[in-house]
């Protein structure tokens, strides 16, 4: 069974940087897969943040974190980071992982994913 695990979220000042880590287990096609982060604040729905295709793959963002956050994986590792910069208020949120085993099936921003994290929370506050 895939699990995945975040980690690094924590409190951080506005203009602040964190860096999530999400590691995948059991997870043997892990280079094919698109990796997502997802979040969710607090009264809103989850939504789409970013999205890594396999091996080399693009990368997409949505608007309000283009030019701050980055992705990227190593499929060594079974891992997939999101790096964070330029943290605003509004980035508060519990951040999810997924990974979506099938990604020709459905767009990067649609949470059709197979597989989810547990969540980790940041919040960016003074």
């Amino acid at each position: 069974q895939v699990e995945l695990v975040e980690s690094g979220g924590g409190l951080v000042q506005p203009g602040g940087s964190l860096i999530l880590s999400c590691a995948a287990s059991s997870a043997r096609s892990f280079g094919n897969w698109r990796m997502g982060w997802f979040r969710q604040a607090p009264g809103k729905e989850r939504e789409f943040v970013s999205a890594l295709s396999g091996r080399g793959g693009p990368a997409y963002y949505t608007d309000s974190v283009k030019g701050r956050f980055t992705i990227s994986r190593d499929n060594a590792k079974n891992t997939v980071y999101l790096r964070m910069n330029s943290l605003k208020s509004e980035d508060t949120a519990v951040y999810y992982c997924a990974a979506n085993t099938k990604p020709s099936e459905s767009p990067p921003e649609s949470p059709r994913y197979n597989y989810w994290g547990q969540g980790t929370q940041v919040t960016v506050s003074s």
